[in-house]
C-alpha cells in the first residue's frame, strides 16, 4: 500500500513468466564478429565448426555470463544483439492508466485482460438495483469487486456512485436498455426475481454473460480500473522501458510497475541494461 496525493493505492504484482536466456545473444554478436572460438562458454566455441544439435541449444540457452555481451552493451553500446533475448512478465494489478503508459512503448507484445468482455458483473449489479435494490446496493456490491487501484474506501465509493450515475442516465435514454445490458436468455430472471436485488444479481451472475457486454459501457470506468496484463519485451526494449520508467519523471504508477519488473528480472539480464550504482 502506498500514498500519493492524499489517496491510498494498492500496488501491483508482477511475475516472469518466461525468458530466453542470453545465449542466443551472444552467439548472434559471435557471428557478426566471427569470433565463436573467443568465448568462454565452450558450446559457443563448438559453434564455429558445428551446427548445434538440441542439446547443445539447451546448453546455449542456460548462459548465464558472457565477456562480450558486457562489452557490446557497456563499452562499445552495441544494443541490436539484446534483442535477441525476450523476457514475458504476467502483471496483476495495475491500471488502466498504466496501460495507456505503457502503449507507449512500440516495441514490445501486450495481452491485456479485455474490458469488451470482463463487465458483465457490474452491468449485473446496476440491473439488480433497479429491480430491488437501490444505488447503495450497486455501491456495497461492486465495492466488493476490487477493481480500483485506488485502495481508499471513501473514494472508492465517490468513483462506484459515478458508475452508477452514468449507468442511470444511459438506461434512460436507450429504449431498451435489457437488450443491451443482459444476455436474452437472462432476461426472464428480471421479472422472476422483481423486488429481490441479492437473488436477481445471482441469478444474472449465474446465467449466460451478455457477449461484447462491453461494448455499449466502457465508457462508465476510468483509468483508476485494474488490469491485468502479459507483456513481452526483448532485452534492449526492456533496458529502454527501465531507463524511462524508473526515472523519478515516470508517472508514479508505472513507475511503480517498472521497479516490481525489474525485481524479478535476473541479474544476468539486469547486468546488461542497468548501470549498477
Amino acid at each position: 500500500m502506498e500514498e500519493m496525493y492524499g489517496i491510498k493505492y494498492s500496488q501491483p504484482k508482477v511475475v516472469l513468466l518466461q525468458d530466453t536466456g542470453i545465449g542466443v545473444a551472444e552467439a548472434a554478436a559471435r557471428t557478426c564478429y566471427d569470433s565463436f572460438e573467443n568465448s568462454e562458454n565452450e558450446v559457443i566455441k563448438y559453434i564455429e565448426t558445428n551446427m548445434p544439435d538440441d542439446e547443445m541449444c539447451d546448453d546455449i540457452n542456460e548462459i548465464e555470463e558472457s565477456n562480450l555481451l558486457n562489452d557490446l552493451a557497456w563499452t562499445y553500446f552495441h544494443h541490436s544483439i539484446l534483442e535477441h533475448a525476450n523476457l514475458s512478465f504476467l502483471v496483476r494489478g495495475t491500471s488502466r492508466g498504466v496501460l495507456q503508459e505503457h502503449a507507449r512503448h512500440r516495441i514490445q507484445a501486450i495481452s491485456v485482460r479485455s474490458t469488451r468482455y470482463t463487465m458483465s458483473s457490474i452491468i449485473n449489479a446496476f440491473v439488480a438495483s433497479k429491480h430491488g435494490g437501490d444505488k447503495n446496493f450497486f455501491i456495497d456490491k461492486v465495492l466488493d469487486f476490487d477493481m480500483f487501484v485506488t485502495a481508499d474506501e471513501e473514494y472508492n465509493k465517490i468513483e462506484i456512485g459515478a458508475i452508477y450515475d452514468k449507468l442511470d442516465y444511459q438506461s434512460k435514454k436507450v429504449e431498451d436498455f435489457h437488450s443491451i445490458a443482459v444476455a436474452k436468455s437472462s432476461i426472464p430472471f428480471i421479472e422472476e426475481f422483481q423486488g429481490d436485488a441479492q437473488k436477481l444479481f445471482d441469478a444474472l451472475q449465474s446465467g449466460k454473460k451478455k457477449r461484447n457486454v462491453g461494448d455499449a459501457f466502457k465508457h462508465i470506468i476510468t483509468d483508476n480500473v485494474k488490469v491485468d496484463m502479459v507483456v513481452t519485451f526483448n532485452l534492449r526494449s526492456l533496458k529502454n522501458y527501465f531507463t524511462l520508467r524508473d526515472s523519478g519523471a515516470a508517472y508514479f504508477q508505472i513507475r511503480w510497475l517498472a521497479k516490481e519488473m525489474m525485481r524479478v528480472t535476473p541479474s544476468k539480464y539486469l547486468d546488461l541494461i542497468i548501470k549498477q550504482k
